[in-house]
C-alpha cells in the first residue's frame, strides 16, 4: 500500500475523536467551524459507512457557510451536539 503525504512530509487522512458502532465524534473547542479537510473526511467517511457524524461543540460555536452547505449537502448525516 502506498502512503499519500502532504508537502510537509505529513500522512493524509483523518481520525475521529471517538467512534462507536453508529456513530463518529469529532470533538472541537472553536469559536467558528468550517468545512476543513478533516471535517469533509469524516463525513465522507460517515456517509460510505452509513453512520452519523456528531460534531461536538460549545453552544456558542457558529458554522461558516461551507459548512452549513456541506451538512445540506449530506443530509441527516452530519449532526451539531453541544459540549
Amino acid at each position: 500500500m502506498e502512503w499519500k503525504y502532504t508537502r510537509h512530509q505529513v500522512p493524509r487522512g483523518a481520525r475521529p475523536d471517538a467512534e462507536t458502532s453508529n456513530r463518529i465524534y469529532l470533538i472541537k473547542n472553536v469559536m467558528m467551524l468550517r468545512a476543513t479537510y478533516q471535517v469533509r473526511l469524516l463525513a465522507f467517511k460517515a456517509m460510505s459507512s452509513q453512520r452519523q457524524l456528531i460534531l461536538k461543540v460549545p453552544p456558542s460555536c457558529r458554522f461558516h457557510p461551507s459548512l452549513k452547505s456541506l451538512i445540506k449537502t449530506t443530509g441527516k448525516t452530519v449532526k451539531r451536539e453541544d459540549l
